[in-house]
């Protein structure tokens, strides 16, 4: 049996890796597991009961949200595809005004809610929404009926019906974008569309059959759920959790020991600010043989031989200090696939230098995701690059439209992958699908460049986003990503965002460390009692000041950054009182929202001169 339509996969599993523990979760403060069997068995109840008890039928849309991953998000995935029914997951994340809009446009007949505050979200929402015909939760005990009571036992074959005739190239799933700029736009993704994806991913990732691996990352971006098929394909078993209870002594990397996990850079940056702190704590030698190996993991290089002493200093390094590193994250780890946003090349560089293999990759939901990805082979990785194109994609640079630098251009692609559309929206699919040559492009609006490697590939270089690219008054473009991710390499950098818009420089407003600026502040002997009070110190202000001056001489005259503002607030997705935050839920920075909640802070930047 060839997979060729997701629901196969679990299927496959069964015939080729059946595993007693293919998923697993912590439920009611116990890790809770399923088997293969167990998982199918569910899936066609479900399937059952959607049809019987809901009356579902194929092309209909179900919603499905949760605040952790767990085992009923993917068996309510799979029984909705296997009869024909749509999956339309979204982020636990988002406003009430944004489900109703998903809803609404998708108009959801179902939803399938997993926590307290998403299930208060759409309950509240559900009003607005007429095509809403009932909520779900997935927990007893909610304010809602429990998605266990449509599961249904009995003869399979209307839904053996159904699934036996679903085609390939037919609607699989509706993943609504981000939305950095305006409202999100619905993904539409056929079953090949991800399936291409996923086995080509498949091919790449460093396990074996029994390996576990966690999965901690929102299954509503198709990032995990791609990542979450190829697990079920590879006869892995999958620890689903969130990202809340990650590390420490506790914690479900050190529990569960995975082999290997997918993420995001952010989280890749907290790890590395928790090592670093760890550092600053420490005292005498081994304080000094803490930075003496930091100092070292940063000149590490891929696919580059060592001389004796390199690899005397390094093994030295790996036993003293590397070793409580990988230990943190469970002492497993195999490798980890990163995607979504930029990652700074210091993190990759140190975590690979200490043993844990840092995989860069990129792509977009409407490429189901990915395009590119830095292989686990060293002459198959370059840093600073996010890899070369996987099975089946081709890219190209395109300069035609845009003011580049030599070599930089709109990066498009075509391949199995490339989305079927945007769903009732085809103006909008018209303007990033276009045929050329008979080949249906993607024009993804990032920026890029190609860059010859180790065993001669060529890597892909992101430069920036097409619409990101700022235009000073003087008519200059600056790329502010490469920017902002150099200097968050900086231990008391959280966040930053740069500006420079129609404006004569350009400026940006910095989000200290807390925990590192407080370390900062006390071996300075300098009070720290709050962050509001700690970023108007002159002292700290001049810190951030030679900070700048460290990493402005690394960019053109025009790029640097000439003056800062910082801050003392932490931009999130949702802000505490459930208003709109300033990130996305995959972590991209909303720039106008940024820019119109400090319009005032970064007018008196300007009004400065």
């Amino acid at each position: 049996m060839t997979p060729s339509r997701l629901f196969d996969f679990l299927y496959y599993q069964q015939e080729h890796h059946p595993l007693q523990q293919s998923f697993g979760y912590q439920h009611n403060g116990q890790w809770t597991y399923f088997s293969t069997a167990d998982m199918i068995r569910m899936v066609n109840e479900t399937s059952l009961g959607l049809l019987t008890k809901l009356g579902v039928k194929p092309g209909d849309k179900i919603g499905l949200v949760s605040t952790h991953n767990r085992p009923e998000w993917v068996v309510l995935d799979i029984a909705m595809q296997q009869i024909g029914a749509i999956g339309v997951p979204v982020y636990p994340t988002i406003s009430q005004r944004e489900y109703a809009y998903i809803f609404n446009e998708a108009e959801v007949r179902y939803c399938f809610c997993g926590g307290e505050d998403p299930l208060a979200q759409v309950l509240s929402a559900q009003e607005n929404i007429p095509s809403l015909e009932k909520v779900y939760a997935l927990d007893p005990g909610q304010n809602a009926p429990c998605w266990e009571e449509i599961r249904t036992q009995g003869d399979l074959a209307p839904v053996e019906a159904i699934k036996n005739n679903i085609q390939a190239s037919e609607l699989a799933t509706i993943i609504y974008t981000s939305g950095t700029t305006g409202e999100p736009k619905g993904v539409m993704l056929s079953h090949q569309n991800v399936v291409s994806n996923l086995m080509a991913m498949a091919a790449l990732a460093p396990v074996k059959p029994g390996d576990r691996v966690l999965s901690f990352l929102p299954l509503c971006h198709i990032f995990e759920r791609v990542a979450t098929f190829f697990y079920i394909y590879l006869g892995v078993s999958i620890v689903q959790t969130g990202t809340d209870n990650l590390g420490g002594e506790s914690g479900d990397l050190r529990t569960i020991r995975p082999h290997f996990f997918t993420t995001v850079p952010r989280l890749l940056e907290k790890v590395y600010d928790k090592i670093y702190g760890k550092g600053l704590e420490l005292s005498g030698i081994k304080r000094f043989l803490f930075f003496w190996a930091l100092r070292l993991a940063g000149t590490y290089q891929l696919a580059t031989p060592m001389n004796p002493w390199q690899r005397f200093k390094f093994g030295l390094a790996h036993r003293l200090v590397f070793s409580k590193w990988r230990e943190a994250l469970g002492g497993n780890v195999k490798g980890i696939f990163t995607a979504a946003a930029a990652c700074p090349e210091k993190i990759a560089r140190v975590f690979c230098a200490a043993g844990i293999p840092i995989r860069e990759g990129y792509g977009l939901s409407e490429a189901s995701p990915g395009l590119t990805v830095n292989r686990f082979e060293e002459v198959g990785a370059m840093f600073g690059t996010v890899g070369y194109a996987i099975e089946g994609v081709k890219l190209h640079i395109d300069d035609s439209e845009g003011t580049y630098e030599p070599g930089e251009g709109e990066i498009r692609a075509t391949g199995p992958n490339v989305m079927m559309g945007y769903y009732k929206k085809p103006a909008e699919t018209a303007a990033v699908i276009r045929e050329i040559d008979g080949e249906r492009w993607l024009f993804t609006g990032d920026v890029g460049k190609m860059v010859k490697g180790p065993g001669g590939h060529l890597f892909l270089k992101i430069t920036d986003r097409k619409k990101e690219l700022l235009k000073t008054s003087g008519g200059k473009y600056v790329a502010p990503t490469p920017i902002e991710s150099k200097f968050r390499e900086h231990f008391l950098i959280e966040q930053i965002m740069v500006i420079g818009e129609q404006r004569k420089f350009v400026s940006a407003l910095i989000v200290p460390s807390s925990e590192a600026l407080r370390d900062w502040c006390t071996r300075h002997d300098l009070a720290f009692n709050s962050l509001t009070e700690a970023i108007r110190l002159p002292e700290v202000i001049a810190r951030y000041q030679q900070i700048l001056d460290k990493y402005n001489p690394l960019f053109n005259h025009i790029d640097q950054i000439k003056k800062f503002r910082l801050l003392d607030a932490v931009w999130e997705p949702v802000k505490p009182d459930g208003s709109e935050g300033e990130l996305t839920p995959t972590m991209k920075l909303k720039r106008r929202v940024i820019q119109t909640r400090y319009a005032r802070l970064i007018e008196e930047m300007y009004a400065e001169g």
